[in-house]
C-alpha cells in the first residue's frame, strides 16, 4: 500500500468526513470551494481508488455511491504496518520512533497496545 497523491487524499478525506456513501458531483461540490477541479478528473481519481480497493461503490439510481473501504484510523495503521514491514528492523525502527515522543504520548501508546490486546478501544480513542 503507498500513501495517496494530493487529490487521492482530499477525496479520501472527503469521504471520510462524510461518514456516509457520497457521488462524484458529493465529492466535487465539497473539493470546489477550495480548488477548482474538472467532474472528469474527480470521476477518475476515484475510479482509480475503487480500482485500488480503497473505496466500494454501488449503483443507485444513475450514479455511483462511493465508501471508503477502512476508516482513516485503519488507513493510518496499514500505512504505519508498510512502513515498519519495509525498514529492514521493526524494533530499531519503533525505538527511534519512540525515543522521540513526549512522554504523555508514550503513556497513549502504551494504553492503545493494552486495549489492542484486550480486542478494546483505548480512552480517548479516535474515531474515522
Amino acid at each position: 500500500m503507498r500513501p495517496f497523491g494530493e487529490l487521492e487524499a482530499a477525496i479520501m478525506a472527503e469521504l471520510w468526513r462524510r461518514g456516509e456513501p457520497a457521488t462524484v458531483r458529493d465529492v466535487l461540490g465539497a473539493l470546489n470551494s477550495s480548488r477548482d477541479l474538472a467532474y472528469t478528473t474527480v470521476m477518475t481519481v476515484m475510479d482509480n481508488l475503487h480500482k485500488k480497493d480503497q473505496v466500494t461503490r454501488e449503483m443507485v439510481g444513475r450514479a455511483w455511491l462511493y465508501r471508503p473501504v477502512r476508516s482513516r484510523a485503519e488507513h493510518a495503521a496499514a500505512l504505519l504496518q508498510n512502513v515498519l514491514a519495509e525498514s529492514g528492523d521493526q524494533q530499531e525502527v519503533l525505538m527511534h520512533f519512540v525515543a522521540e515522543l513526549q512522554p504523555d504520548a508514550v503513556a497513549q501508546h502504551g494504553e492503545a497496545v493494552e486495549a489492542a490486546r484486550k480486542g478494546a478501544r483505548p480512552a480517548g480513542g479516535g474515531s474515522a
